[in-house]
């Protein structure tokens, strides 16, 4: 089976288990380690019956992320939305939450959902994990639950999480990590891929790869087995802080809190990145990366114009900026 039989075959599935609303990760010999029972009572008391039905993760990633008040966070694989929904209320209402799934029979499920629980600040995006439909740097935590084991191409996902994170943004994932001496067959003969098995990537696997993609203070601590050397497992990393975005708010002239094109966010939580420039006065083109002199910057990301980086207290293009 080719990679796009497989993620059609994974499709399938998990549109069938969307529109049962009945949980399908793993077959009947692992399923205790999977699911809405890995929530606390009173999480599920919060949200909609159909979001807790249609839970299928193998663990709780809103419960380790440290999610803060503002923040935006990405749920790769969002599914019915329990993790959007419970990630939206620890994020209030200044902070977003975004849910990524492919199958269109989720995305439906999970917007009634959100209907349903009366979230204003979410939003479900139609997509693969390994290509996110987000901009560079417009996310401060990515989440995820039992789903990055799905992945035909998982260095693209961890390359494509670390694109969309803030410098210094944190992942905090659930997933199924196989024992170093479980080779790919031995996987496989423990479940299929759609069951959250024969992908599952090793624990040496999973550090080398989140640490290939960029990715620091990375660490992998099992919570429950799922299988014979099999285990559910919580995942954390942090993206780097490589430079300084800008000046601190309160100090800044842009009417934003950084002169990094993909990093701004406004100083007023009221007003888009568009209209805190504008209501500034200031209208300014973004530099390239060259121009900024700033060497190897994450994809997307361009200074301001020379007349902002001045004003902003930031060097002149070509000249590095301030440490």
């Amino acid at each position: 089976m080719n990679d796009q039989e497989l993620r059609e075959q994974i499709r399938q599935r998990y549109a069938a288990a969307a529109l049962a609303v009945t949980p399908c990760c793993g077959d009947p010999g692992i399923e205790a380690g999977f699911g809405a029972g890995l929530y606390g009572a009173g999480e599920r008391a919060e949200l909609p019956a159909e979001a807790v039905a249609a839970s299928l993760g193998c663990g709780n990633p809103t419960a380790v992320a440290e999610l803060r008040e503002g923040e935006r966070v990405l749920d790769l694989g969002s599914g019915g939305g329990i993790d959007v929904l419970l990630s939206a209320r620890r994020v209030g209402p200044r902070g977003k939450a975004y849910g990524l799934d492919m199958t269109e029979e989720m995305l439906t499920l999970a917007r009634a959902n959100a209907a349903r629980a009366g979230a204003a600040n979410v939003e479900f995006l139609k997509g693969t994990i390994e290509s996110i439909p987000l901009p560079a740097a417009s996310v401060d935590v990515v989440i995820s639950n039992c789903v990055i084991n799905l992945s035909v191409d998982k260095s693209a996902v961890f390359a494509e999480t670390f694109r969309v994170l803030t410098p210094g943004g944190r992942l905090g994932v659930s997933d199924v990590v196989a024992d170093d001496a479980l080779t790919p067959a031995q996987r496989a003969e423990r479940g299929d891929f759609a069951s959250c098995i024969a992908g599952a990537l090793s624990f040496t696997e999973y550090r080398t790869g989140l640490t290939a993609a960029g990715f620091t203070d990375v660490s992998i601590t099992s919570t429950h087995e799922v299988g014979d050397g099999l285990h559910a497992a919580v995942i954390r990393a942090t993206k780097p802080v490589t430079a300084a975005a800008g000046p601190e708010p309160g100090g800044a002239c842009c009417g934003v809190s950084a002169c990094c094109a993909g990093a701004e966010r406004p100083l007023d939580p009221t007003l888009t990145v568009a209209q805190a420039t504008s209501a500034s006065g200031l209208r300014l083109p973004c530099l390239t990366p060259a121009q900024c002199g700033v060497p190897d910057p994450p994809s997307g990301l361009g200074r301001r114009a020379e007349i902002g980086l001045g004003q902003c207290g930031f060097a002149r293009p070509g000249g590095g900026l301030p440490r």
